[in-house]
């Protein structure tokens, strides 16, 4: 229902075309297996780490959840905007299960090994579910636009049909964004050490592994990442500045107050998405740090989409009430089973 057959068709291809080129670089290729380093180089640190991380994954993930199940039970919210949120937040549990579960297992199990599929297909369907998520925001930014500088042909512009036409695409472009960077990573021959500086497969830390100049493919994300993300950063920016001269426009303060609050939400999780991505996708590539690599890594791949349920549910009025509404059916549901 929430496009899976995307990810599977997806991830085959990708699987196809890795496979390919492992069979192909067989004979110069000698790396079978990466080792991840994890969170931290200190095992006390580490430690740590791995237990706050599972905490706020359980909560990223329930509160995502929760997200969803109150938006698909309450009527009231069968509406475009509520519809994408709904998608936003499977995207985000998707988002935040690529790297975090493989990566506390590691840790807390010591078993630091990573096939070199496994380590591309991770990779890719990590900048796949990205690239996913910034094309579902500019949408979402683009719904509300039309929703305020046309109301009155929203409901007809923004049918269903057209909603899941749009979420589609989006899993499309980010599926074939990702196939140029697991290609331009993976095409590099890996001979020599296999130790990534980081808790998942990166591009960065992984082409810095490769036995040739890495310099180049390097030069080529940056400059693909930079296009696609300033692309839709701008779409972004268009559709605020309709937004805010359409509210600029209303004279009365609870009015232009009431439109604001329908995307005010969306534009938190807009900041916290491109700044947390852009702090290490979109910077001079001589500036790389796998420290500041890692702790960017947990905000954009953790923090940011475990906040994105509560920046929707504490600015916006309608989901607490709805919340509030399913959150005393579940306490009459167990009151009555008590007895």
């Amino acid at each position: 229902m929430m496009h899976v057959p995307y990810t599977i068709i997806a991830e085959n291809t990708f699987s196809f075309f890795i496979s390919a080129h492992v069979a192909e670089t067989a004979n110069r290729s000698t790396v079978a297996r990466f080792i991840l380093k994890g969170f931290s180089d200190y095992p006390s640190v580490n430690a740590v780490c791995t237990g706050c991380l599972l905490v706020t994954y359980a909560f990223g993930v329930l509160a995502n959840v929760a997200v969803i199940t109150v938006i698909t039970k309450d009527g009231h919210l069968h509406t475009p905007m509520y519809f994408f949120l709904k998608n936003l937040s499977f995207l985000d549990v998707c988002y935040t299960s690529v790297t975090m579960p493989k990566a506390i297992v590691t840790a807390t199990q010591g078993s630091e090994e990573m096939s070199f599929l496994e380590c591309a297909v991770q990779l890719y369907l990590f900048f796949m579910l990205a690239a996913t998520e910034c094309f579902l925001l500019t949408t979402m930014a683009c719904d509300r636009c039309v929703a305020i500088y046309r109301p009155l042909v929203y409901g007809v512009t923004m049918s269903r049909n057209l909603c899941w036409e749009l979420v589609s695409t989006a899993w499309i472009c980010g599926a074939l964004y990702a196939i140029f960077h697991a290609i331009n990573t993976f095409s590099l021959p890996f001979c020599g050490p296999n130790v990534i500086d980081h808790f998942f497969c990166d591009i960065p830390p992984v082409m810095r592994l490769s036995s040739v100049d890495y310099h180049t493919n390097e030069e080529l994300s940056f400059i693909y990442t930079s296009c696609i993300i300033l692309g839709a950063c701008v779409l972004t920016l268009i559709s605020y500045i309709r937004i805010i001269s359409t509210i600029a426009k209303i004279q009365q303060v609870q009015g232009r107050w009431k439109a604001f609050s329908t995307c005010s939400s969306h534009l938190t999780t807009v900041l916290l998405f491109y700044r947390t991505g852009s702090s290490l996708y979109l910077r001079p590539t001589s500036d790389y740090s796998p420290i500041q690599a890692r702790l960017a890594a947990v905000f954009y791949s953790l923090i940011t989409p475990t906040l994105n349920p509560l920046t929707c549910c504490l600015r916006n009025k309608e989901m607490k009430v709805a919340l509030k509404k399913v959150f005393h059916q579940l306490q009459r549901k167990n009151h009555k089973s008590l007895f």
